[in-house]
């Protein structure tokens, strides 16, 4: 009689051969799930230091225990982001050039802590501001789902913008499954943002968040269409939401070209594919879509679902 570990030891074997393209069998090594998730985890306790700590930190601790954490982070953040550069190099990265250019993003991503920091109090007063039933600036922090996922998006689009590949959609697929809130690492997001209950929240790779906006659970800045695949790859396929704007749940807001004009406020469940004025208030009635303008309180165009 086989051996049943033998047999079935065989057949994933077989299987490995019959589907060789999720297979990643002698090619380079890439970066580490589990190292980056735990980088990440170590950059959030820079980022909010004594909030993602099990013990308290006293402030006479503080500047040994930052450089220490620095030092590991340093460390083990260079070898992940050396992996990435030999698994996709840039053009003209010569082989033996890569692993001072890992030092060198790692050490420039590092640099640029103090002032993700900045942007972030402006999303933790946001938050505070924009939610009566938060009933402290800590607890916005230690409780709220939000600010652990705009922290990491914050943090992985620093590498996005360094052009570091698979790390930064690996930190931010992390904070995606803890918070339910998808923030492509590519998105630009300006200060004082908040999304208000996360869940099923979806923001593309190429949307443009301006300062001051508030969203709901269940918004979509998403694509026209995905249709034409990698022919997309670096184009504009995603919304600009601008300055003051406040979308409420369930609205989707579709392509590159679409733009919320500053001051507007989008209702609930509105579908929309098309720009819309500053200062604008969209609607749907549960017939129509109606955008109306704050001013003149009166409709200035009419969608038909």
């Amino acid at each position: 009689m086989n051996d049943p570990v033998t047999q079935l030891t065989n057949d994933l074997i077989a299987s490995y051969a019959r589907a060789g393209g999720i297979n990643h069998l002698d090619g380079k090594n890439l970066p580490s799930k589990t190292a980056v998730t735990s980088i990440t985890k170590d950059l959030l306790r820079l980022l909010f230091p004594g909030f993602f700590d099990e013990k308290l930190i006293h402030s006479s601790e503080i500047k040994v225990e930052t450089a220490a954490l620095l030092d590991s982070i340093l460390g083990n953040l260079e070898d992940e982001i050396r992996k990435s550069l030999e698994y996709n190099p840039p053009a003209n990265l010569a082989k033996k050039e890569i692993p001072r250019v890992a030092h060198e993003i790692t050490l420039g991503f590092l640099g640029s802590l103090s002032r993700i920091r900045e942007i972030l109090q402006t999303d933790t007063e946001a938050a505070f501001n924009g939610d009566p039933a938060a009933l402290s600036r800590e607890e916005i922090i230690v409780a709220y789902p939000f600010i652990e996922a705009i922290a990491v998006q914050r943090l992985a689009h620093e590498l996005y913008l360094k052009n570091v590949p698979l790390i930064p959609r690996i930190m931010s697929e992390w904070a995606h499954g803890r918070s339910g809130m998808d923030l492509h690492p590519g998105a630009k997001i300006g200060t004082h943002f908040f999304v208000d209950h996360c869940t099923g929240t979806v923001v593309g790779e190429s949307a443009i968040i301006g300062n001051h906006v508030k969203m709901y659970h269940g918004v979509t800045l998403g694509a026209r269409s995905t249709s034409g695949g990698q022919q997309l790859r670096g184009k504009k396929r995603h919304p600009t939401i601008e300055d003051r704007v406040t979308i409420y749940p369930g609205a989707t807001i579709l392509g590159g070209e679409t733009v919320i004009g500053a001051g507007s406020t989008i209702g609930g469940n509105v579908f929309i594919m098309d720009s819309v004025a500053p200062h604008s208030l969209v609607i749907y009635d549960g017939l129509d879509m109606r955008v109306l303008s704050k001013g003149e309180k009166k409709t200035s165009l009419d969608f038909q679902i």
